[in-house]
């Protein structure tokens, strides 16, 4: 790969620590002159399946880049340290399906290694904060343009880790979906393509709640629940002015039945 401008960064670490400043300053050193977008800290802690969420759907809009990653709750056990090759970026973080989806947003795993090259890593690597000490000095050295397979062994794609599949179960009046993720608005995302919503009529129920089918918050009014496609494609459920997570007590992994009302 040649050298790219741009890395892109999340994690689990959040803002009250030093974890990110860490990491962005062995980015710096390696790399001064790349440029970093960092797309979220506030995953929450240990949560693969929302830091995978959040990458897939952020990953498209970004420019070409080295996407670094780091939601780990495996650190310093037996888990691989990997970097993928995918359509024309590069991902680098943990091999516990983190990396997966926003893989196949990019067009699919063409390439990828194991991190086992000691020049590449710090001086002393932590068992605790891979980030700073793995992560982070991979991913600058691809954006240098440092061949991937100069980073370890080449893994079998096959053999990657994957992340449960969520259930999306069609239904003759409806769908139940398992809840993908919550965003800071409180909006729950589900884990079933907006195609489902087409056959249904606007009057909806999302379990026992009365809700109604729209296209924006707007169209409905204010503490009014309601179901839509969100702008990544995924059926949504949101309260205007409100939060949707709070008024029916789901969290990521729950499930939701919509049917027709």
């Amino acid at each position: 790969m040649a050298p790219t401008p741009w890395i892109s960064f999340t994690t689990d670490y959040g803002l009250a620590d030093g974890f990110v400043a860490a990491c962005h300053g062995v980015l710096a050193r390696l790399t001064p002159t790349t440029r970093v977008i960092d797309v979220t800290h506030l995953v929450p802690p240990g949560d693969v399946r929302r830091g995978a969420a959040v990458l897939a759907q952020t990953v498209p809009y970004l420019p070409a880049a080295v996407h670094l990653a780091v939601v780990d709750p495996g650190v310093g056990t037996a888990r691989r340290a990997i970097a993928l090759a995918a359509g024309d970026g590069l991902l680098v973080g943990p091999d516990n399906g983190l990396l997966l989806d926003a893989a196949a947003a990019l067009g699919g795993v063409r390439a990828a290694v194991e991190l086992t090259n000691r020049d590449w890593l710090g001086a002393d690597v932590s068992a605790t904060f891979h980030g700073r000490d793995i992560f982070a000095p991979v991913a600058a050295r691809l954006a240098l343009g440092a061949p991937l397979a100069d980073a370890g062994p080449a893994v079998e794609p096959s053999t990657l880790v994957r992340l449960p599949v969520p259930l999306v179960r069609p239904e003759a009046d409806g769908f139940t979906a398992e809840v993908l993720t919550v965003d800071h608005f409180g909006n729950v995302q589900l884990a079933a393509s907006g195609s489902l919503l087409e056959p249904l009529p606007r009057s909806l129920r999302v379990e026992r709640q009365p809700a109604v089918r729209v296209h924006t918050f707007g169209d409905v009014a204010p503490g009014e629940l309601l179901v839509h496609v969100d702008s990544t494609g995924q059926v949504a459920v949101a309260v205007n002015g409100g939060r949707a997570a709070d008024l029916l007590g789901v969290t990521p992994g729950d499930r939701l039945r919509v049917t027709a009302g």
